[in-house]
């Protein structure tokens, strides 16, 4: 008589191994190692988009060079500022990077508002300087040739602003439409010039080249916001690639805690897929915080919730990756509880070469073969979770007898292999479950169970 028995293991011992693997969720941090690696990437993006900013203000230079000596003069002090902040927040990243925190960006964004309000305040001493030198062309009026040149003079300086923004700063991101609007306000104040008003002419110049300088200012100021932006959102993720780079393998950890010498958890073979997956998302997300296009609002969101969800999915997937090589051991020793209880208990031995893993994949169930070299009769024992991270699991016996067993001795193998793993220490619950028994499949439905090579079920030849 042939029949199968199931046992679930009670929740228990999953829950005391979930414990242990609970433990691998805060993914290690070497934090020296972490902080070279984090650093070293970050100063890189650093210096690639200070980089861009120094080239775009030797072009400005350049500009500013073909300012009237009084335009360039009003615009010196500026100029030196927007260096000056510019200079002063590539240093500070890069001597932050690999540990921007929260106080590190209110600090660097307090510095960018003081220069803010010195620059507001430079500003405002140029529209006073420009007040003084408008009320001077009052005394020009009868000077008509002198008036006429120093009108011109205003509106080549616009031109040269308006270039000067049009050429090197984004001004479409983040001012649409206010630069075509400022030239037209010149080109009104050169048809102006032209019907001979030079002083009507002269305030529309000089008011539309103070509000491009303003304009220049503006969008200098919002290119390092999103400049110290993007370098939160980049460190941010760097950091959790680094992570995860460095949880690839973890230590495999015994009962007191200790690292088990010798052994380490694969932790992308063990994750089947999903350290890959963070893996993946870490490097689009990345690749969307360096991206120039991304805007501010995007750059926070990235440094302040995707950077966090992915470290907890990293931590997720070190977990599950631990609780899987935990269960798969946890099947080893299951079986090896029942071979000994068969072997003492009906004189069953185990067929070493014909017990494994599926697929000789130890993710999967574990088989084992057990023959009474007397009689003949096999004994087939199958652990397996009961579902994919389960925290149940579930022992087939399967006997197939030549002779005829009653069913009162199939229960009492069951019940026996029952007892066995309680008396090992291993958890079945608070009041014993009598095991179920299963159908057993007819002799031609039922092919000898014969691992191959790969350790795969098949027929036997």
């Amino acid at each position: 008589m042939s029949g199968r028995k199931l046992i679930q293991i009670d929740q228990s011992e999953w829950l005391r191994l979930q414990r242990r693997a609970r433990e691998l969720q805060a993914v290690r941090r070497d934090v020296p190692r972490l902080i070279k690696d984090v650093r070293k990437q970050t100063r890189a993006d650093v210096d690639r988009a200070f980089s861009r900013v120094q080239a775009r203000q030797r072009r400005q230079d350049e500009a500013i060079g073909r300012l009237s000596d009084q335009a360039r003069e009003l615009e010196a002090d500026t100029t030196r500022k927007l260096r000056e902040q510019a200079e002063h927040l590539h240093q500070d990243l890069r001597e932050t990077a690999g540990r921007i925190e929260r106080q590190t960006r209110e600090r660097l964004d307090e510095q960018r508002r003081e220069t803010e309000r010195a620059l507001a305040a430079e500003r405002a001493e140029r529209r006073a300087e420009t007040a003084r030198l408008t009320h001077e062309v009052d005394v020009l009026k009868a000077d008509r040739v002198h008036a006429g040149d120093t009108v011109r003079t205003w509106l080549a300086d616009a031109d040269t602003m308006a270039e000067l923004i049009d050429g090197t700063l984004p001004h479409d991101r983040y001012a649409p439409g206010r630069l075509d609007k400022l030239r037209r306000r010149v080109a009104t104040a050169r048809n102006t010039a032209g019907a001979g008003r030079f002083d009507a002419a002269l305030a529309v110049a000089q008011e539309a080249f103070h509000e491009l300088s303003d304009l220049r200012v503006e969008i200098e100021q919002r290119e390092l916001e999103h400049c110290l932006a993007r370098q939160g959102a980049v460190e941010a993720l760097v950091q959790v690639q680094c992570l995860a780079e460095d949880n690839r393998h973890h230590p495999v950890v015994g009962p007191d805690g200790q690292p088990v010498p010798g052994y380490s958890l694969d932790v992308v073979h063990w994750s089947e897929g999903e350290f890959d997956q963070v893996l993946s998302d870490t490097a689009a997300a990345l690749a969307r915080a360096r991206d120039p296009h991304t805007e501010v609002t995007d750059l926070h969101a990235l440094r302040d919730e995707a950077a966090p969800r992915l470290e907890q999915g990293l931590g997720e997937a070190v977990e599950k990756a631990g609780m899987r090589q935990l269960a798969s051991q946890l099947r080893v020793n299951l079986a090896d509880v029942v071979a000994h209880t068969l072997h003492d208990l009906a004189f069953y031995d185990l067929v070493e070469e014909e017990s494994g893993y599926v697929a000789d994949d130890p993710r999967g169930a574990f088989h084992a073969r057990l023959r009474n070299m007397a009689s003949g009769n096999e004994i087939r024992v199958e652990i397996a979770q009961a579902d994919k991270d389960s925290e149940r699991s579930v022992i087939r016996v399967e006997s197939s007898d030549h002779d005829i067993t009653a069913e009162a001795e199939l229960r009492s193998r069951a019940d026996a292999v029952y007892t066995a793993l309680r008396e090992q220490g291993l958890p079945m619950g608070v009041e014993p479950t009598p095991p179920v028994s299963v159908p057993a499949p007819g002799p031609s439905e039922r092919p000898a169970w014969q691992p191959g090579s790969a350790g795969q079920e098949r027929p036997a030849p």
